[in-house]
């Protein structure tokens, strides 16, 4: 398993296709949730992947303000869910952006039904619910 990581004019076509079919596929199929998936802050964020071979594993992306970082998009293949792959992920995550320079705070928008998986990180609640395309959220900060 290798840890991947590039911005965007890093990334091979390949590289970009196989991103965007991952995030596709979890956070507007799977989820039935039909909104633009694919964004302006992905010509400024820092792509991540945990890779086997060509195929992602798992996914996030790391988007730096001013004042915090933020992180999201966290997905894992289905084809390898129930491995850890999501918690790997995210720890190598957190201890790229605490290893550069970044702000330190880190702020993610949390669907709601993870906010235990994140709070293991050491994130804390830091709003209420809301909805953001549907789907029940919950801002989360880790300092």
């Amino acid at each position: 398993m290798k840890l991947i990581i590039k911005k965007l004019d890093e990334l091979s076509t390949t590289e970009l296709l196989h991103i965007m079919q991952q995030r596709v596929a979890v956070f507007v199929v799977e989820q039935n949730c039909p909104y633009q998936e694919i964004d302006e802050l992905d010509e400024r964020a820092i792509h991540m992947w945990l890779a086997e071979g060509e195929e992602i594993v798992a996914y996030t992306r790391v988007i730096p303000y001013e004042q915090h970082t933020a992180f999201g998009r966290v997905l894992v293949n289905e084809d390898y869910r129930g491995n850890g792959y999501g918690q790997k992920i995210v720890a190598a995550t957190i201890a790229y952006i605490q290893e550069h320079e970044f702000a330190q705070r880190i702020e993610i928008s949390a669907q709601a039904y993870l906010e235990s998986f994140y709070q293991h990180f050491g994130f804390e609640s830091i709003s209420d619910i809301y909805l953001e395309d549907d789907i029940p959220h919950i801002v989360m900060e880790l300092n």
